[in-house]
């Protein structure tokens, strides 16, 4: 790999997705709009609307980004695009780890931006830090661009992508704590939720919004999250495919 070659690849995915404004305004303002509408929705219990709203600030950033990054990667397939860079001396860890830091840096501004909206205006009531739920709803925001990368190998045109959401995000959001706690699960399934990188990212944002300081674990759910968008990312660089069939 090279840092001048991933730098450069980050700045043409960042070039084409500033002047997508349909695709910028998903990414940045869905989120928020999601967030509102759940707001209102839990207007009699705003304890309800803590306690789910903490954890979906980091599982919509998720959703979009999954879906934006597996899509982008297969246009640039379908039109040839990815081709032709991969005739330069264009490494698959490069185009990988490019397209990483442009989406992350979009990642990073939505995470802003839904944390302070949650926080501020929404009155999301929190005990602990608004920044460790920032820094956790940022890698989970990674964790959906390392996903959306890696399952974009196995389909074959943009509409088989979006199809992946229900088998990869979904089982996760069921499984991972938003609706019952996952030691009241059948223990098959509560064993399954602990291989699954959105059960950490739920646990550390219900432990930062039930306690004071840094929770308990905090670290290690940070670090099982980054760990999964890594690995992710490692096997999207391996099985990255040039055109599609």
């Amino acid at each position: 790999m090279s840092a001048g070659r991933t730098l450069a690849t980050a700045r043409r995915v960042l070039r084409q997705l500033v002047h997508d404004r349909r695709t910028v305004a998903l990414l940045l303002l869905v989120p928020l709009f999601l967030l509102t509408l759940l707001r209102y929705v839990f207007d009699d219990d705003p304890r309800l609307f803590d306690r789910v709203g903490a954890s979906l600030l980091g599982i919509f950033p998720l959703i979009t980004l999954f879906l934006v990054t597996s899509v982008a990667t297969l246009r640039e397939r379908g039109s040839g695009t990815l081709e032709r860079l991969m005739a330069m001396p264009l490494g698959k860890g490069d185009l990988i780890a490019g397209y990483a830091l442009a989406f992350g840096a979009f990642a990073l501004l939505q995470a802003a931006l839904a944390t302070a909206v949650a926080v501020g205006p929404l009155g999301l009531d929190i005990a602990g830090s608004p920044w460790l739920l920032l820094v956790m709803a940022e890698l989970t925001a990674l964790l959906g661009i390392a996903i959306g990368l890696f399952v974009s190998a196995f389909a074959s045109s943009e509409f088989q992508a979006v199809q992946f959401m229900p088998a990869v995000i979904i089982p996760q959001i069921l499984l991972c704590g938003l609706f019952a706690p996952r030691a009241s699960m059948q223990p098959v399934l509560e064993n399954l939720s602990d291989i699954l990188p959105m059960s950490y990212s739920v646990d550390a944002m219900t432990g930062v919004l039930n306690g004071t300081g840094v929770p308990d674990h905090f670290t290690r759910d940070v670090l099982v999250v980054l760990g999964f968008a890594l690995g992710f990312l490692a096997l999207g660089a391996v099985t990255l495919r040039r055109r599609t069939p």
